[in-house]
């Protein structure tokens, strides 16, 4: 079922935030399909992040595309100098949450748009986060952190609060494997 690339040319280039390119392939059975847009963007991060006292660390933060206050999980971009997705979002904890964590573990990775976008967001569950520092954003984030209990994340995700996709499949993950992790599981 794998289509063959026969041509590609890109036509925008902003990097890390968007490039996008043309591509001309050919289908198993001989079909040209020309113009193919693909969107190339880094890999990202995310994960939900418990605190040595079991309070989840939420994010508020504006999302200017659609123009609201959101409340998310934290994470971001994979930077071209980090050396894994974990590495990256042991990053990410410190820089926009102040934390660091005993433990982080892997929930896999998902694709936001497979038809159109190259990159995966990895997930994780990160616990045991001890603050050790301000947070250090870039100079166009303004996050509040909001700690919570995990039931309530739990009512918040039943009640479709969290508006952002790939954070929605990082909670639900999360969760799962949190109480595997608290059942001894």
């Amino acid at each position: 079922m794998d289509w063959k690339l026969l041509e590609s040319e890109y036509i925008y280039r902003v990097e890390p935030w968007l490039t996008l390119r043309r591509d001309k392939c050919e289908t198993p059975n001989g079909t040209i399909v020309d113009p193919y847009f693909v969107l190339e963007y880094p890999d990202w991060v995310n994960a939900v992040a418990v605190t040595e006292e079991g309070k989840v660390i939420l994010v508020k933060q504006y999302r200017h595309a659609i123009g609201r206050t959101l409340i998310e999980i934290p994470g971001g971009v994979m930077d071209k100098t980090d050396t894994d997705p974990e590495f990256a979002m042991r990053r990410e904890l410190l820089e926009e949450t102040g934390h660091v964590f005993d433990k982080v573990y892997s929930l896999g990775a998902v694709s936001h748009n497979p038809s159109t976008s190259t990159n995966l967001t990895h997930m994780f569950l990160a616990v045991g986060g001890k603050k050790v520092q301000e947070q250090q954003l870039d100079e166009n984030e303004e996050i509040e952190l909001l700690l919570t209990d995990v039931e309530e994340v739990e009512r918040m995700l039943k009640e479709n609060r969290f508006v952002q996709s790939l954070h929605v499949s990082c909670i639900f993950y999360a969760l799962q494997r949190y109480r595997q992790l608290s059942t001894g599981q």
